[in-house]
């Protein structure tokens, strides 16, 4: 692989002072002044990047997707959760492999155009998601998702089929991380929950489920079980470090001392949150304190409409301000941790931090238009004044996947993605002959 010199750069975050960033093996090999930079043969073939007046940011990392609903936008607007929900099922009926490929496809695109590098996918088809991340050159996070509506001869199904692709993903997915699924705790048996966690625990796998997303859900729960879904969860032994519980927005105080407690990795999914008029009321605050690992992430493209978490950091801190009237609520710091740094210590990754020897993921920000005119900080005119368009490149792994905002194959991509879309019969669409 070879090495990429940016040079005359700053770092944000870190004052206006330039850097010359050096990248080898993926990795951000130095970080110097412009004036010490001085390649070694051994950094050769290297490539010099010119980058003054720009400034670096760590890749983000989503933490809570459905990659491939971006074939899925527009799919049961304007209803409540439940009915929202019935709607996909009904659509997702009608899709297979080749549907989960190009539309995770689509996907890659959309998140690197806006600065995601990294992606904790959680939908059907794995093989197809992975196969697609890593022709785009992302880094993913694929799950298994385990769902068996009380069934039990589809319990066992399911557990073949989650033990079957983890033995093949140990051999087939380099640069991958696999997780165990789950995609709820009202569409899973109880049997199927523990036998996920007892799976993950004995592999060393991440666990990934959606958890206490709505009123109606813990209402359930607590009529079903005499608990709420988190203490539900961790009656199963599904709650821990290495736990991503995805929207956690309907908490009471046990609750979030559990979580903290727990360790738990919690993701915020505001934009898809309020669309759905599943609620606004993320516990920041106290998640925090308790000691949860908070992230952020952008839902799927059928809720949340689309993949940018620079929009979901902007709406996440503002509605944070507005329910709490409180304007230092989420402060900028901690929300550029929350897209970067978090995620990556969710996932286990040496990533998230623009620091020697970490993965070299980064945005390279063109500052050169009107949103960071002002003398203003970096971080406030990217977060509430800028749009991801002012991401002008993207490194991740040590490899460009974006230059000057070209991504390479992106016109043939969404041909071929509308003509899967079209044949599927999902989302309303009748199947016909192209």
């Amino acid at each position: 692989m070879g090495s990429i010199l940016l040079k005359n750069i700053k770092i944000a975050g870190r004052g206006d002072d330039e850097v010359d960033i050096l990248i080898k093996d993926g990795k951000i090999s130095r970080i110097s002044a412009p004036r010490e930079t001085v390649p070694s043969p051994e950094d050769e073939p290297l490539e010099t990047v010119q980058c003054r007046g720009k400034v670096a940011v760590p890749g983000f990392v989503n933490m809570h997707v459905h990659a491939a609903m971006t074939l899925m936008r527009g799919t049961g607007e304007d209803v409540a959760f439940h009915r929202w929900l019935g709607k996909i099922w009904e659509a997702e009926r009608h899709i297979d492999e080749e549907y989960v490929y190009w539309g995770t496809k689509v996907a890659c695109i959309e998140m690197i155009r806006t600065g995601t590098t990294t992606f904790n996918d959680h939908y059907w088809f794995p093989a197809a998601a992975f196969r697609a991340a890593v022709e785009a050159g992302i880094r993913p996070a694929i799950s298994y998702v385990l769902i068996d509506r009380n069934d039990s001869e589809e319990t066992a199904a399911e557990k073949a089929r989650c033990e079957a692709l983890y033995s093949f993903a140990g051999e087939h997915w380099p640069g991958g991380t696999f997780v165990v699924g789950v995609h709820s705790i009202y569409s899973v048996s109880e049997d199927l929950l523990r036998w996920a966690a007892d799976f993950a625990h004995l592999h060393g796998l991440k666990i990934h489920i959606h958890l206490s997303e709505t009123r109606k859900e813990v209402d359930d729960c607590i009529a079903s079980h005499g608990i709420s879904p988190v203490l539900y969860a961790d009656r199963l032994g599904l709650l821990g470090p290495d736990t991503i519980a995805a929207h956690t927005l309907w908490l009471s105080d046990e609750d979030i001392g559990l979580l903290g407690s727990r360790k738990v990795s919690c993701v915020h999914n505001i934009n898809s949150n309020l669309k759905l008029s599943s609620g606004y009321m993320f516990r920041y605050n106290e998640l925090k304190s308790a000691g949860a690992n908070i992230c952020i992430g952008t839902d799927g493209c059928a809720s949340s409409n689309n993949l940018d978490i620079l929009e979901a950091l902007k709406t996440a801190a503002m509605v944070q301000k507005a329910w709490r009237g409180d304007p230092a609520a989420m402060p900028l710091d901690e929300l550029m941790a929350m897209a970067s740094a978090n995620g990556a210590r969710a996932l286990g990754l040496d990533a998230g931090k623009i620091e020697e020897g970490r993965c070299a993921d980064i945005l390279i920000v063109d500052t050169d238009n009107t949103f960071f005119l002002s003398p203003a900080g970096f971080l406030p005119n990217f977060i509430y004044s800028a749009h991801s368009d002012c991401i002008e490149s993207v490194i991740c792994g040590g490899k460009f996947v974006m230059r000057d905002r070209r991504i390479p194959g992106e016109k043939e991509i969404l041909r071929e993605a509308g003509k899967v879309m079209r044949l599927s019969g999902a989302c309303g669409f009748r199947k016909e002959t192209m």
